[in-house]
């Protein structure tokens, strides 16, 4: 693809900077908008926030609370469209949220009835309250000591990187021009002042390449200063970074098929424990942080909030030698106006910015939203611009991978339907090659297939986003490392330097994953 990117004459329509959910929706829109596109990305797809989300897709119960009742909608709708257009990725998760006295259930019962509401359509099923037997049958390690009922409800769960490499896959399959590894160092401007193209490094390489565009998106999240100050040096920030921490424990904590959410901390967040992938997923945290980076990492206070929190509401009270992974991103937010410093008074809308000299950047938003956001975005740059306006072709695109899930136990279920010619691969694979690990569920063919299929370069690609065994154990991954190295190196024509320099690097981030 690169080839294919530096050999054309033309500009293209778009050049999209950064891969994460919002880069990735805009590539898809517009490139099925019928627009040349090319995306590129400084590290690998979702390196950073995307990949670390509370594998949720939801509507937002604390935005109803918060009376933000046009979000919601919106969130809801995109949740019922992702549900449709990746189902091997984005299932209904029921809930319980435990209530102690008669307020909590009619306060509770009667928002959620009303957050079913706005669902309309696309309600994934309607809200009721349990008693306490049922609560405690849904989900028996509910600490049922004050405990006087529950009230379930329905919300979408995914596979954000999962999901984000499909959706790369599906624009691919469109014509998009799809690049990870290229480092955007600067903007370029025609005689005008517009911005009409960027300068980017190949980080394998060390090649400097030059595009052109007529449109050029920043879509970096966390980041979006950073390429605003090639714009217009010394402008005033626009993205508060907030840190969200999870907590990664086995599925003993949390057995059965039901999510668990507690609708009050002590800093105001919701926090939820949710079944993924045979582990049970528990966050989230919302910390201020004054500066973005690429591996954020847990601070203690947040661990503990976690650790303490789920240990009231569990009779089996998580400690941190059950910690299995735990994981920080941050939230890309708008700024705020005036003096406000609490992150959750900021809005999780989406917001464009348009320079005078037309850069076009997307702050704010959330997986949920990734879609709609990529249409108000083609639909800014059209307007803009002045181009003829187009209808988006999203909403009910099918993304690559595209299967209805018979069985969620079955640890190659996210593939859908390339999971039969995955199975294929392993079995040709000496007869029927053994796994990788038993415990991460991971076969050799999966690493194969990650580079052969998945624009995978690094082991942390393969170990942290496209199999997802960092998250789910990073001392399993650790483990396991070299022998993806050694076959990565295999496939990739690369030595042994190249391995031994692989697993280093992999394990200097995994142990950012790891509570000492």
């Amino acid at each position: 693809m690169l080839n294919r990117a530096a050999s054309t004459n033309e500009p293209f329509d778009f050049i999209i900077i950064g891969g994460g959910a919002t880069g990735i929706g805009i590539a898809l829109e517009a490139i099925t908008r019928g627009y040349r596109t090319l995306l590129l990305e400084k590290n690998d797809f979702t390196k950073s926030t995307s990949s670390k989300s509370t594998k949720l897709v939801h509507g937002g119960v604390r935005y109803l609370a918060q009376g933000d009742i046009a979000l919601v909608r919106e969130a809801c709708i995109e949740r019922g469209r992702l549900l449709k257009n990746a189902p091997h990725l984005v299932k209904n998760q029921s809930f319980v949220i435990p209530t102690f006295g008669w307020f909590d259930e009619l306060m509770y019962t009667v928002g959620l009835t009303f957050y079913d509401m706005l669902a309309g359509r696309y309600s994934l099923g309607r809200s009721l309250r349990v008693s306490k037997r049922e609560a405690l049958s849904h989900i028996p390690t509910i600490n049922p000591k004050r405990l006087t009922a529950g009230v379930v409800y329905h919300d979408g769960q995914f596979d954000d990187s999962r999901l984000a490499i499909n959706v790369i896959q599906t624009a691919v399959e469109h014509g998009a021009i799809v690049l990870n590894y290229m480092n955007v160092t600067s903007l370029t401007h025609s005689h005008t002042g517009l911005v009409d193209g960027v300068v980017a490094i190949d980080a394998e390489t060390g090649k400097e390449y030059r595009f052109k565009a007529k449109a050029v998106v920043n879509a970096t999240g966390v980041f979006a200063d950073d390429i605003l100050q090639m714009d217009t040096p010394g402008q005033p920030k626009t993205i508060a970074p907030s840190q969200g921490v999870h907590l990664v424990l086995d599925r003993s904590f949390l057995p059965g098929n039901y999510a668990m959410m507690i609708p009050k901390t002590d800093d105001g967040r919701v926090l939820f424990a949710v079944p993924w992938h045979n582990r049970v997923v528990v966050g989230t945290t919302d910390t201020p942080i004054p500066n973005a980076s690429l591996e954020p990492v847990a601070l203690e206070q947040e661990v503990d909030f976690i650790l303490n929190t789920a240990g009231r509401y569990l009779t089996k009270a998580p400690q941190r030698s059950d910690v299995l992974s735990v994981f920080a991103g941050l939230r890309p937010l708008a700024a705020p106006k005036g003096d406000s410093k609490k992150t959750k008074e900021i809005s999780r809308s989406h917001k464009i910015v348009v320079t005078p000299s037309q850069l076009f950047t997307m702050v704010g938003g959330k997986w949920t939203t990734f879609r709609r956001m990529a249409e108000d975005m083609v639909n800014r740059v059209e307007k803009v611009k002045g181009w003829n306006r187009t209808s988006s072709k999203t909403r009910n695109l099918r993304i690559h991978g595209y299967a209805k899930v018979e069985d969620y136990s079955d640890p190659l279920y996210v593939y859908g339907s390339d999971r039969e010619e995955l199975i294929r691969l392993n079995e040709s694979l000496n007869g029927s090659a053994p796994k990788l690990s038993e415990s991460l569920n991971l076969y050799k063919a999966q690493v194969i297939w990650a580079v052969r299929y998945e624009m995978a370069r690094t082991v942390e690609d393969v170990l942290a986003r496209r199999t997802r065994s960092l998250l789910l154990d990073a001392r399993e991954s650790m483990r396991i490392a070299p022998q993806v190295a050694s076959i990565m190196a295999q496939e990739l024509g690369k030595d042994k330097d190249w391995e031994k320099q692989q697993v280093e690097s992999y394990m200097s981030v995994a142990q950012n994953y790891i509570l000492s």
